[in-house]
């Protein structure tokens, strides 16, 4: 097993503007406001879908921007909300806030969904600020912001396929031309004394997860070597490419190998024998291997195994196999859960309905917080009609009660963004 991994930047779509509009209809005298509310910005939210394997995809996009919405319209007309942004990811994904490396969620089954950035709400248009004293309110809400964060995905894979045949057949090598990994190779036996795993990116829709399975010996069953280690990462496989050496420079006969390794994966497993294999006839660019592949191939095609004639050295023959391997997976069901995650680390991001934080600092109380950034956009200070709505909202969502708690007197200085005054009761 090994990890992958992506660090991609999110940004939910804005929400649109309130609109400041008036009635101008030919018989209508001293129309009223009908600014309508801007839409809602889209959000963006995680799918799991089971027909990917990889974080392979993040690698050339990593910068993903849902729809904002549009600013309304006049006569009370909504603008349109902004498309919501559906990313998929494979089963088994587990998503950190990049910033704070909190884990946002584990997406475990198909088509399982998380939300990972609100689009921001759109903003109320003028007609919503009319009052029986203010009939003709000359400011709207602006849309919020969109959310916006960098999030790690990461995929603790199971190898898809699994690589195996006796020491020194060619498995690592194998796994070296098929993807990005760089196993240890040298022309001994058990070079490899974990498994390798890679990548195999057959095009930008298609890749595998396969892993360089260390050599398996006679016993293996019974623990001979490190026989139970490697069984048990084959037994997470879906399918086996069993590598044989064709050209006989080991001295062995490619068949009796095939049957002794087939025989420890039964010893030990029935469910591991039953396992679909696909038969990779490596060292094909040896003098005299091509006679030798032509009797595997009768022996094995006639058992109905699929052989390819490969050669590592040359790299001939490769791509087949790995296309032929990959049908196969297609047709195979995936494991439902592939990943377990301490639940007690989930959490929602949005946990914060306030909206504003208020602290002390230097004899002046600061107030932040995302409903301050909105309220500020909102006002118009000029306006009086506008400072009023401002008070009124202050008040409504908590925030003077806030300060008398935190003992603000009055005179003491208030700052909100670059807002400041002094506070009076």
């Amino acid at each position: 097993m090994f990890v992958d991994r992506a660090k991609i930047y999110l940004k939910a779509g804005d929400g649109g503007d309130g609109r400041v509009s008036f009635r101008r209809e030919k018989y209508v005298p001293n129309g009223g406001p009908d600014g309508g509310d801007g839409g809602n910005g889209g959000n963006i939210i995680l799918v799991a879908d089971k027909s990917l394997r990889t974080l392979m995809d993040f690698r050339y996009k990593r910068k993903h921007v849902a729809k904002n919405g549009e600013i309304g319209g006049t006569s009370n007309c909504y603008g349109k909300s902004g498309e919501d942004l559906y990313i998929k990811v494979p089963v088994g994904t587990i998503v950190y806030d990049a910033e704070t490396n909190r884990a946002l969620g584990d997406l475990k089954k198909d088509k399982q969904e998380l939300l990972v950035a609100r689009g921001g709400r759109g903003g109320k248009g003028n007609a919503h600020f009319a009052t029986s004293t203010r009939q003709a309110p000359r400011f709207a809400q602006p849309g919020e912001k969109g959310e916006e964060i960098w999030i790690q995905l990461e995929l603790k894979l199971i190898a898809d396929v699994g690589l195996v045949g006796y020491p020194n057949v060619g498995k690592s090598t194998l796994l070296s031309i098929a993807t990005a990994a760089r196993p240890k190779i040298a022309n001994y036996h058990f070079t490899t004394l974990s498994p390798n795993l890679g990548v195999v990116e057959l095009d930008s829709e298609r890749s595998f997860v396969m892993a360089d399975i260390p050599g398996l010996i006679e016993g293996a069953s019974k623990g001979v070597g490190l026989g139970h280690d490697f069984l048990r990462h084959i037994e997470r496989t879906k399918i086996i490419i069993h590598v044989l050496d064709v050209s006989g420079i080991e001295g062995r006969d490619p068949i009796e190998d095939f049957k002794k390794i087939n025989s420890e994966l039964k010893l030990y497993s029935e469910k591991l024998a039953s396992k679909p294999q696909v038969v990779a006839c490596n060292k094909m660019d040896i003098p005299g291997a091509e006679k030798n592949f032509e009797r595997v191939r009768l022996h094995l095609s006639s058992e109905g195994y699929d052989v390819f004639p490969i050669s590592g050295a040359t790299k001939m023959g490769i791509k087949p196999l790995l296309d032929r391997v990959y049908n196969i997976l297609e047709t195979i069901e995936v494991e439902e859960e592939i990943v377990e995650v301490d639940e007690n680390l989930v959490y929602h991001k949005y946990t914060d309905e306030k909206g504003f934080t208020i602290r002390k600092e230097n004899d002046a109380f600061i107030v932040e917080g995302p409903l301050i950034e909105r309220l500020l956009a909102s006002v118009n200070m000029e306006d009086s009609d506008s400072v009023k709505y401002f008070q009124r909202v202050i008040r409504k969502r908590g925030i003077i009660d806030e300060l008398k708690d935190m003992g603000v007197d009055d005179g003491d200085t208030v700052i909100m963004g670059s807002l400041e005054f002094e506070y009076y009761d």
